[in-house]
């Protein structure tokens, strides 16, 4: 994976780009590193009591499937070959563990690493961790499939 300092490499108005959602939808912070198989990304919103994502006032764990898909999303169209990226949609996941049950309530930002295992041009596999730099809170595998923008701006 290409190395970069604990500083983000490409924060978070670089990554609009890559992702539909705006707003406190888009729940990365930035990038830290990717190469072509592998993304690291950054999130530090999880304890906002605002968080588009709380239900009864927490934000569940299985939320980080939500957080590993957009770290994908921006992988994509980081390592695309440089054409408008086709939209994806989180077709499965599968295998997920959970360590904790939620993520409103911990302290630490948190890490989203996801290593793609397969893609074409129908879609990409992907495993990924949602961690804080001192334990694993959600991993699994997920599928995603691509769907061409017809008729819609980039």
């Amino acid at each position: 994976m290409r190395s970069t300092s604990p500083a983000l490499c490409l924060g978070r108005v670089q990554i609009d780009d890559y992702l539909p959602h705006r707003g406190a939808m888009r729940l990365l912070a930035g990038v830290r590193a990717y190469d072509r198989d592998t993304i690291e990304c950054l999130a530090d919103g999880h304890r906002d009591p605002a968080h588009p994502l709380r239900a009864r006032g927490r934000l569940g764990a299985a939320c980080a499937i939500e957080y590993a898909a957009q770290a994908m999303a921006v992988h994509g169209a980081l390592c695309g070959d440089g054409q408008t990226p086709p939209a994806g949609s989180l077709l499965a996941a599968r295998d997920v563990r959970f360590q904790v049950a939620r993520l409103d309530d911990i302290e630490e930002e948190l890490l989203i690493h996801c290593h793609c295992l397969a893609r074409d041009a129908r879609g990409a596999n992907y495993r990924f961790l949602v961690a804080t730099a001192s334990s694993p809170l959600v991993s699994g595998r997920a599928t995603v499939q691509f769907t061409a923008l017809h008729g819609h701006a980039p």
